[in-house]
């Protein structure tokens, strides 16, 4: 979400620095144009960073999906008449537990 968010903006601030920026005629010194590199390479460096920054917590559980484990859940059993046990409804499915180490 924020990477998309920050392309977004990042792609609004140029199209707006486009549309209302003026044309001024060429001078023989060049420091604003380095000047004007320099700072678009940090602002984009700061905005890449920002933008792929993660949580370094080392001392965070680790989890990964565990073995596979399948049964029937929901069901009704009873005791019948004969003494034979009956189990009605429910649904078999499988899933796969997380583990935290």
């Amino acid at each position: 979400m924020i990477k998309k968010l920050t392309s977004f903006v990042m792609a609004a601030v140029t199209m707006l620095g486009l549309a209302f920026s003026t044309v001024q005629p060429a001078a023989a010194d060049g420091r604003g144009v380095a000047v004007g590199v320099a700072a678009g390479i940090i602002g984009l460096g700061i905005l890449g960073a920002a933008a792929h920054a993660r949580d370094r917590d080392y001392y965070a559980a680790r989890c990964y999906p565990g073995p596979e484990r399948c049964g029937w859940s929901d069901r009704h059993c009873f005791v019948n008449g004969f003494g034979d046990t009956v189990c009605r409804g429910g649904h078999y499915g499988c899933y796969r537990p997380r583990i935290c180490d």
